[in-house]
């Protein structure tokens, strides 16, 4: 059988993170324009680059939440069966 060398999700996102900053800084730095446009340019996508981010980490957070939420009950679930049968 093979070995499941899988990524989390936390990797995963901060590769496409770092794939993106550079991705847009080489396309920033190699496409020929003026200074004024590359700047206007690297400000413009410096900007979408911190809402993509924003929208990656709100959404890292509900799922860790969720993943939170569901072993907090499994935890719960597990104690109250060993209690009841502790008891009998």
């Amino acid at each position: 059988m093979g070995d499941d060398k899988g990524f989390g999700a936390g990797t995963v996102l901060l590769s496409f993170l770092i794939g993106g900053i550079v991705g847009a800084g080489l396309a920033a730095f190699l496409t020929p324009v003026s200074g004024p446009e590359a700047r206007q340019r690297i400000r413009r996508m410096k900007d979408e680059l911190v809402d993509k981010a924003e929208g990656y980490v709100h959404e890292a957070k509900d799922y860790a939440q969720h993943k939170q939420a569901s072993l907090k009950s499994a935890y719960e679930a597990g104690k109250e069966a060993y209690e009841r049968e502790k008891a009998k």
